[in-house]
């Protein structure tokens, strides 16, 4: 996607995007001459918002293209997008005039991702030229992490198992000079990850939790935790076939905590960035754990198994007992972990908890900004109580038999695992986009990197 975008001054002759309102329309046209008026009136192009013509000259090649707008600005800060799959071959530049001319370059770039691993792309590159005065250097750091996110969750499990995660987070951070260590195996169990050993045991390929730092330590200590549970069939609780369509995107956590490290790494800002992700297939075999079953955990914490289904949160409460183990400045994590999540707020936007209030407002507004929507939900102690055992510390899963809350009683159970972090937040994702729109292809998604983003380098921007 980085390659989709270049500098005015690095182009030496391209077709001109222009701006027009329903308002403005006739005065485009007649700068434009009178067989550009012609052509639009026999086709009937009226400058509604988002729609476009493309506009020949007088030797009938593509002198200029016409792309409706709002009269205050498009309806959508990443309605040109639609433009990127449409337009045929060649180098184009947003017009002077152009409203949020940033905004809608991000949106023509998030809009032409192909996931082409496994297909041969065919089509020839369609290029925008922006403004000299755009930071490109921090769109393209955006857009290799909103990348790396959306073809980890787009490659299929028979090609990224654990062991090819763990690899791309080697990859990564080898990429910016940061380095870390995998726990593989039974080493799990002699290091104090029990419940990312329990979870993935079953699997052929061996569970492994991928821990990675970058940075000076005397920064700040952001802390990035992602669910890496490459499949997911429901264990012994197993899922219906219809359920297991999209289960290779139940790493989507984990997808998008190295989507937002590769932009931190990229730009260079000053903290000490820390990555931990369990990487696990929850598959199904004799040694698989069972519903009933009590398990340690790295906490101390004992936890009956209520659901074979509900895993995302076990693996993640030993990597967040990790995390949480040297007070990081910022705790954050993800993962695809409820349908309760979905029912309540759909796929498109994703909930957070938290009991900081000011970085929930400051989630809030870099959220809005950036127009990649969150939603903070409440961190309901009363619900606290669905997770009562009779035999263990605590149940996993909300035991009341109601079946309410699932979202709100998953980060209750998170959040018994963090104690020492200055502020924490846990980020319920989908991690797909069923149906395209603006700036988001069909398929696996980034939700919220580019506000978390935004965030930690408005916060930390001089590594205080």
């Amino acid at each position: 996607m980085r390659n989709t975008l270049v500098r005015q001054s690095d182009v030496q002759s391209s077709i001109p995007v222009l701006a027009v309102s329903e308002g403005s329309l006739q005065e485009v046209l007649t700068g434009l001459g009178e067989p550009a008026k012609e052509w639009c009136l026999a086709n009937n192009f009226s400058a509604k918002s988002s729609s476009f013509q493309l506009v020949p000259g007088l030797s009938g090649q593509l002198a200029a293209v016409l792309f409706g707008v709002e009269e205050d600005g498009p309806a959508h800060a990443f309605a040109l997008g639609s433009l990127a799959k449409a337009l045929p071959a060649g180098d184009y530049h947003l017009a002077e005039g152009f409203p949020q001319p940033e905004e809608a370059a991000l949106g023509f770039a998030l809009s032409g991702y192909k996931f082409d691993r496994y297909r041969k792309a065919s089509e020839k590159p369609v290029r925008l030229a922006v403004p000299d005065s755009i930071d490109l250097d921090r769109i393209g750091a955006i857009l290799d992490g909103v990348q790396l996110a959306r073809d980890l969750i787009n490659t299929p499990a028979n090609d990224l198992g654990p062991e090819e995660l763990a690899q791309s987070i080697d990859t990564l951070f080898a990429a910016h000079g940061g380095a870390g260590r995998c726990v593989v195996g039974e080493d799990l169990l002699t290091e104090e990850f029990p419940m990312v050993h329990a979870v993935g045991r079953a699997s052929s390929r061996e569970p492994r939790l991928a821990d990675y730092a970058w940075g000076n330590e005397n920064h700040p200590k952001i802390t990035l935790v992602g669910k890496g549970v490459i499949f997911d069939t429901g264990g012994l609780n197993v899922k219906p076939g219809g359920s297991m369509t999209l289960m290779k995107k139940d790493m989507g956590g984990a997808a998008n905590v190295l989507g937002l490290a590769s932009m931190i790494m990229a730009a260079e800002l000053p903290v000490r960035l820390r990555v931990i992700v369990p990487c696990v297939e929850n598959a199904i075999s004799g040694n698989a754990f069972r519903p009933g079953d009590i398990l340690p955990s790295r906490k101390g914490m004992t936890v009956e198994i209520g659901n074979t289904d509900a895993e995302g949160r076990l693996v993640l409460a030993d990597a967040l007992a990790l995390a949480d183990e040297e007070s990081p400045d910022l705790l954050i994590d993800m993962a695809t972990l409820t349908g309760a999540a979905r029912v309540a707020l759909g796929p498109d936007l994703p909930p957070f908890y938290t009991d900081d209030d000011a970085l929930a407002e400051d989630i809030a507004v870099m959220s809005e900004a950036a127009t990649d929507p969150l939603w903070r939900m409440p961190l309901w102690q009363p619900y606290m109580k669905y997770l009562d055992s009779k035999v263990a510390d605590i149940n996993h899963i909300n035991t009341s038999g109601t079946g309410f809350a699932g979202s709100i009683t998953a980060a209750l159970f998170l959040s018994r695992f963090v104690e020492k972090a200055h502020s924490w937040v846990h980020f319920d994702i989908f991690g797909w986009t069923p149906a395209e729109k603006p700036g988001k292809p069909m398929g696996g998604e980034a939700q919220g990197i580019r506000a978390l983003f935004d965030l930690i380098s408005e916060r930390y921007s001089n590594g205080q």
